[in-house]
């Protein structure tokens, strides 16, 4: 039996309902071992350790017959959220993080998704794969590409697409005292208000491949309430820029935030009017910015200055 550390038992899903019991350990969801096609591949499943995570509104099982990765998936799969016992209730989504013979195989229900030498290789494409699937699963909330953070009781939220730099804002903000929503998806609700998608960071740290980082890890919290957005900053990086931003208008600003989601309007006609909501009292810049550090610095000046 694996215990599970007491660091993970935090935060409660708002959407999804556990019993009210206290969790002493992860009882095992691979109670004998059997052998399962995934991909067309047999795969030995011993038990070694599994847990339920509920993440914005959908639950999944995650289970791995390792050790190791067992402590990957504990530490960067949606650090903050409560791990609960993986018994035989129904689960949305189950994932698996298993050791074959040769290599660590990635499985979604079922189906084996990637392969790897060891289990961290497989973790950016576990947690890429995740926001893939829960974001076009989600129901009253809209995502847009953005890294969001928590200063005082607004949200700032900075909208670009992947590899623009959001995670390097977010993550020295959090240096800095702000409150993590997600350095990769600003959830809107229907009042405009941004709610967290508690991922991991992913941060490069001067390398090319992105590894995860908890919030925990830069001494830094995840929000638990949604807050009304008071900025949004919609900046380019350039190495060799200094820091020049203009105020921009809410039109401009409402149509920055339908550019950078992954949403078809088409499918989510009403997401414009959240977005709408989102937009109507906060003050809107766009610009360029160079390193995150000299970036964060003048971010919070406006901030500060315009609170």
């Amino acid at each position: 039996m694996i215990q599970l550390p007491s660091r993970f038992l935090g935060m409660d899903c708002e959407k999804c309902s556990f019993p009210d019991s206290e969790v002493d350990s992860i009882p095992s969801h691979f109670g004998q071992s059997k052998s399962s096609a995934a991909g067309g591949i047999s795969i030995l499943m011993p038990a070694t350790g599994s847990f339920l995570v509920c993440a914005v509104g959908c639950t999944i099982r995650f289970g791995t017959n390792s050790d190791e990765a067992f402590d990957l998936l504990n530490r960067y799969v949606f650090p903050s959220l409560r791990r609960e016992p993986a018994d035989s209730r129904q689960a949305d989504i189950d994932l698996h993080l298993l050791q074959s013979d040769k290599e660590f195989q990635l499985i979604v229900d079922d189906r084996l998704i990637a392969t790897a030498d060891r289990p961290k290789a497989l973790l950016r494409q576990l947690i890429d794969w995740l926001d893939r699937t829960l974001v076009q699963r989600l129901t009253g909330l809209h995502a847009i590409h953005a890294g969001a953070v928590l200063m005082g009781d607004k949200a700032l939220v900075l909208p670009g697409a992947s590899h623009c730099g959001k995670s390097s804002l977010v993550a020295e903000l959090l240096r800095r005292g702000a409150v993590c929503f997600s350095d990769e998806y600003a959830l809107i609700d229907a009042e405009g208000r941004v709610h967290a998608y508690p991922r991991a960071l992913l941060l490069r740290n001067g390398d090319v491949i992105q590894t995860p980082v908890a919030p925990r890890e830069l001494d830094a919290t995840v929000a638990t309430t949604s807050a009304q957005v008071g900025w949004i900053l919609v900046l380019k990086y350039d190495s060799s820029a200094s820091w020049s931003i203009k105020p921009e208008p809410q039109s401009t600003a409402l149509l920055m935030l339908l550019q950078n989601t992954p949403h078809v309007l088409a499918e989510r006609p009403e997401m414009v009017s959240a977005f709408q909501r989102a937009v109507e009292d906060a003050a809107c810049y766009s610009g360029s910015r160079a390193e995150a550090a000299d970036a964060v610095t003048h971010i919070l000046r406006l901030v500060s200055s315009t609170a």
